[in-house]
């Protein structure tokens, strides 16, 4: 089955590895963009299938000498190291050609809010707003804030596959700690509420003018005090699905609304994915949860300096790596866990 497996990939890397170098691929902007993807995800199964290969030839020439009767040890070490070898790179093979996300290219709109916990909750939405955006950086992506304040943190995350990165933070994250405004020193658990939406093309989401409602005022900052003189502000309301989206960031009403436009298509995209596979896609409701302190999926303890995901299982002693952005050892262990699920899954549908 694995021999199946390989040819398959390494015909598919071929084809694929002549497409981007056809120049009739190369001035279609959107088949070469499709090509360029798809190098990008069959390149590292490529290179393991080239090493499985060597492997196979490396066990098979080693038998080959004991058969003859070279009953050497280096030759028989040689043939228990590469068979040893052809079993790991068959597992590691199996996992790189899993089914991907279809959404793993896109970018991404994320929505942080306080939960439990009152006025320390808004303050741990705005740790958890800068440690997402340092990650962002330090990946090569590109953060754009479209409202912050105030407990509420809404921002999108551009880049090629920043959805496959950033799909693993949406959740309820809890952290334990002193919060500045306790004077004996007691230890609070607060919660905020991360929501990861990947972003819509207008072809996906079929957005009719005529079912939106859309309210304009003046923005206003803390306290209520106006900040600005013109009605800026602008408020969407979706008849049919009854979202809303407001948003008033910029100064201009033209950019807020175009803004708010960017959140309402990744909400109602998200809502199309979670309707077409509500066995795999998770709506809004169900990623964000409550904000309850019982439905963590991370804690972050600071007296401890430790935080701890447990999806996963994996715990990381340097807190303030990690609030730095340091999200790294998170990501690979929950992208491991999740091609180890899809493989089960895709095994299970064949039997």
């Amino acid at each position: 089955m694995i021999e199946s497996l390989v040819e398959q990939l390494e015909s598919r890397f071929a084809e694929v590895s002549r497409q981007i170098t056809d120049p009739v691929v190369i001035n279609d902007r959107n088949r070469y963009a499709e090509a360029g993807r798809e190098y990008r995800r069959l390149e590292p199964a490529a290179k393991l299938a080239e090493e499985w290969r060597r492997a196979v030839d490396d066990a098979a020439g080693a038998q080959e000498m004991l058969d003859e009767g070279d009953d050497d040890a280096e030759v028989r070490d040689m043939l228990a190291a590469s068979r040893e070898r052809i079993e790991e790179l068959e597992e590691e093979i199996r996992l790189a050609m899993v089914e991907s996300d279809p959404n793993d290219d896109k970018n991404v709109i994320v929505e942080i809010q306080g939960g439990a916990g009152g006025e320390e909750a808004g303050l741990w939405a705005g740790d958890l707003y800068r440690m997402l955006t340092r990650y962002a950086e330090r990946r090569g992506f590109t953060p754009e804030a479209m409202e912050v304040g105030e407990g509420k943190y809404t921002f999108a995350i551009k880049g090629d596959g920043a959805y496959s990165i950033f799909k693993y933070e949406g959740g309820t994250h809890r952290v334990q700690r002193v919060p500045v405004t306790e004077s004996q020193g007691r230890i609070h658990t607060s919660t905020a509420t991360v929501a990861v939406l990947p972003e819509a093309e207008d072809v996906e989401v079929d957005v009719n003018p005529g079912d939106l409602q859309i309210d304009v005022y003046r923005s206003s900052g803390p306290g209520g005090q106006s900040v600005n003189t013109t009605d800026s502000a602008v408020r969407i309301t979706h008849r049919p699905s009854g979202v809303v989206v407001s948003m008033q960031d910029e100064k201009s009403q033209l950019q807020n609304r175009e803004k708010a436009l960017r959140v309402l298509r990744a909400r109602l995209y998200e809502r199309k994915l979670a309707e077409q596979q509500a066995e795999l896609a998770a709506d809004r409701r169900s990623q964000v949860g409550t904000g309850d302190r019982a439905e963590k999926i991370r804690t972050y303890n600071f007296p401890e300096r430790r935080v701890t995901d447990h999806r996963v299982k994996v715990t990381v002693h340097d807190l303030d790596a990690v609030l730095e952005g340091a999200l790294d050892e998170f990501t690979a262990a929950l992208e491991a866990d999740e091609k180890r699920r899809r493989l089960a899954a895709q095994a299970a549908q064949s039997a």
